[in-house]
């Protein structure tokens, strides 16, 4: 059994590292954090961030292939304390009591957030701007990760999607 690892990536905006984050808000430990959506708005500027941990997902792609993903996912939960405000030196102390857990690796990093459902997004950048800190989010997709053994117009060019032959 062959494991490989994977990371997910866009092409235009690559997921951030739990390193190049710490380096950002050690830079500004006073200034407040602002999460920006993928299309530009805020969330909630109270939001808390009640857990940083450290996710693996193991599994089999639909080619037969044994995968791992592995990342520092930030929950974050909007409350009804308005005047709540974390600042980029909160944000580095709960990451660095999580050390233990996150085992000194370089590990992209995602956000988890509730809106009608819980979404997890990736971490893509930290801009310094007058007002504070923006951790800029960008989306995940799904894909496929065996086209070539699975997806009809790759493998049927390559003759191996025919009836009876395991393409998926």
């Amino acid at each position: 059994m062959t494991i490989s690892c994977c990371t997910t990536t866009e092409t235009d905006q690559t997921t951030m590292s739990l390193n190049a984050l710490c380096a950002a808000l050690a830079a500004a430990p006073e200034l407040p954090l602002t999460v920006i959506w993928p299309d530009g708005e805020p969330i909630e500027a109270h939001f808390h961030v009640t857990e940083v941990g450290r996710v693996q997902k193991d599994f089999v792609d639909c080619g037969g292939t044994v995968r791992r993903v592995v990342s520092c996912l930030l929950q974050t939960w909007v409350g009804d304390d308005t005047d709540h405000r974390i600042t980029g030196g909160k944000l580095l102390k709960a990451i660095t009591a999580a050390a233990p857990i996150l085992r000194d690796e370089d590990l992209p990093v995602e956000l988890e957030y509730e809106a009608c459902n819980v979404v997890q997004l990736r971490v893509v950048a930290v801009e310094r701007g007058a007002g504070g800190l923006s951790v800029k989010l960008g989306k995940k997709h799904t894909d496929c990760l065996a086209k070539e053994l699975c997806v009809p117009s790759a493998a049927t060019a390559a003759g191996a999607c025919k009836p009876g032959s395991g393409c998926c």
